[in-house]
């Protein structure tokens, strides 16, 4: 198996836990469509996470950019599920419920005869319909990294900018050793190792507590 993968414009290498930022679902597509496209072309498999209200326009993108939609679901190379199945249950973001999701996913592929599951969690907006998603949204994406270093499936999170702040996605930014920026996949230079981040994040957490005893 060719270890390398094409990327958005670079070569995904070990790491692969990606955070791509895009300012519209029409730049998303456009940058990612190749990359769903030649997963199903080596007979990899591809599982994406979407808002229910938009699996219609999203089947229908990847239709455009030249996929069988019809056939892929049918054969189950290609996955669609909506939140309500993955990160959010009961209104609620479960970070421990879904790293295990995720994992079961990749080995769900791989029980399947798949030797690699391309895995895109589309339009991440979802964690801001739930006032404790985005707190911990962060620590689920820097936890995230210790259950991919087990695998070389590739997980691809997608952030619209004109929808988080510029200090959540600055943290997320932190939280993924690659990102896709202006359409292109880049090494992070921000990356910070998930033992690092957790740690920092626990203690900024327990400073504001901190800060609001006081008041």
């Amino acid at each position: 198996m060719n270890d390398s993968m094409q990327c958005a414009g670079g070569t995904l290498g070990s790491h692969r836990h990606v955070c791509a930022f895009f300012n519209s679902i029409d730049e998303e597509h456009r940058v990612l469509s190749s990359f769903v496209k030649d997963g199903l072309d080596r007979g990899e498999k591809a599982t994406h996470v979407v808002d229910p209200a938009k699996r219609q326009e999203h089947l229908k993108r990847l239709a455009e950019a030249g996929i069988d939609v019809q056939q892929a679901l049918a054969a189950g190379r290609l996955e669609v599920l909506p939140w309500s199945d993955a990160y959010v249950r009961d209104h609620q973001f479960d970070q421990n419920a879904m790293l295990a999701e995720v994992e079961q996913l990749i080995q769900s592929g791989a029980a399947a005869g798949y030797a690699l599951t391309r895995l895109v969690g589309h339009h991440m907006d979802w964690a801001l319909h739930d006032e404790s998603g985005v707190n911990n949204l962060v620590e689920y994406e820097a936890r995230l990294n210790y259950v991919l270093a087990k695998y070389k499936d590739p997980v691809i999170c997608t952030y619209d900018l004109s929808k988080f702040g510029a200090t959540v996605l600055l943290d997320i930014l932190r939280t993924h050793p690659v990102v896709i920026i202006g359409g292109i996949l880049q090494e992070n230079p921000f990356f910070s190792p998930p033992d690092q981040f957790l740690r920092e994040l626990r203690e900024r957490r327990s400073a504001l507590k901190g800060a609001g005893m006081a008041h």
